[in-house]
């Protein structure tokens, strides 16, 4: 299929190989000879009257207007994406959708775990592609290439709708074998240990709870940053360390590893814990079915 001269398979095309830079690999991802995908490249500089790829010692580099086409192309390729896997209707049972998610290892432990298992008896075709929160990923939700970001409230995109899945409150977690563990904290005891904080992504976000305590305990000494919660837990064992962990995440944690759990002794509100779609989904009977099985899901954890 042409539009205005250009056949829309190569912009399949453009986007391996600017992804891969190599004509060779981008052949395998494309499942196409590599005279083929060469010859795909040669139609692609030629519609654009620009070089794409100029090979520079033995890597291939992307010109400038080739960089400026990325996003773009990606947006349209997500757009078509969207409009092909949707219907008027959706069968879950017979659909073999992917969805994309945004969500932290936080969230895929408590809450999508939980609902995968659901998926193999009532979706078993359906797939989940789960990214980690960062900048990028934030970017390809506002392009609409991502279906569902979970996120606490102070996180959601303005521009989208967004939705409370449930509440979340935090509590402290440490060694099994640490004496302190053996009754409620006082908060002397809690700002003097040696704690193991978590930050989000390349930039190094603070969490909902990191940015609460800043504030309520100034004082509490930050050991170890983890790049993520699903890790806390060997940062603690076998040490004196406390850390400040989600309820639901700690009772998860706690029933296979030497763990124990007691109440926060500083005032850290409870999380919104929201599940936002982009606006240009708020129609789309497969996102729709997903809030809603993330909704009796959000329910059912707590039963």
């Amino acid at each position: 299929m042409r539009f205005k001269g250009l056949d829309l398979n190569l912009l399949v095309a453009l986007d391996v190989l600017l992804e891969e830079r190599s004509v060779s690999r981008a052949a395998k991802r494309l499942h196409l000879s590599q005279p083929a995908a060469s010859a795909a490249l040669g139609r692609l500089r030629e519609f654009f009257r620009d070089d794409i790829l100029i090979l520079h010692g033995k890597r291939m580099i992307p010109t400038s207007y080739a960089d400026s086409l990325v996003p773009e192309v990606k947006r349209v390729l997500g757009q078509l994406d969207f409009i092909v896997s949707m219907s008027s209707e959706f069968d879950a049972a017979r659909s073999e959708r992917v969805f994309r998610l945004m969500a932290s290892d936080y969230v895929a432990s408590v809450l999508i775990g939980p609902a995968i298992q659901r998926f193999e008896d009532i979706a078993p075709g359906i797939q989940l592609d789960i990214r980690l929160p960062n900048e990028q990923v934030a970017l390809e939700f506002e392009r609409g290439e991502i279906d569902l970001v979970l996120t606490p409230e102070e996180y959601v995109s303005p521009n989208h709708p967004a939705e409370l899945l449930f509440e979340e409150q935090h509590v402290v977690v440490g060694w099994a074998e640490n004496p302190l563990m053996d009754r409620p904290l006082r908060r002397a005891e809690f700002e003097r240990s040696a704690h193991v904080a978590v930050t989000i992504g390349p930039n190094r976000q603070l969490t909902y709870a990191e940015r609460h305590l800043q504030n309520v305990a100034p004082d509490r000494q930050v050991e170890i940053f983890a790049p993520s919660f699903s890790v806390v837990p060997w940062l603690v064992i076998g040490t004196g360390r406390l850390t400040v962990m989600h309820e639901r995440l700690a009772q998860v944690f706690s029933k296979d590893l030497p763990l124990k759990i007691q109440p926060l002794p500083v005032d850290v509100p409870p999380m919104r814990e929201m599940i936002q779609h982009h606006a240009a989904r708020a129609h789309d009977p497969g996102v729709g079915w997903l809030r809603r099985l993330l909704h009796e899901m959000a329910v059912a954890i707590d039963a």
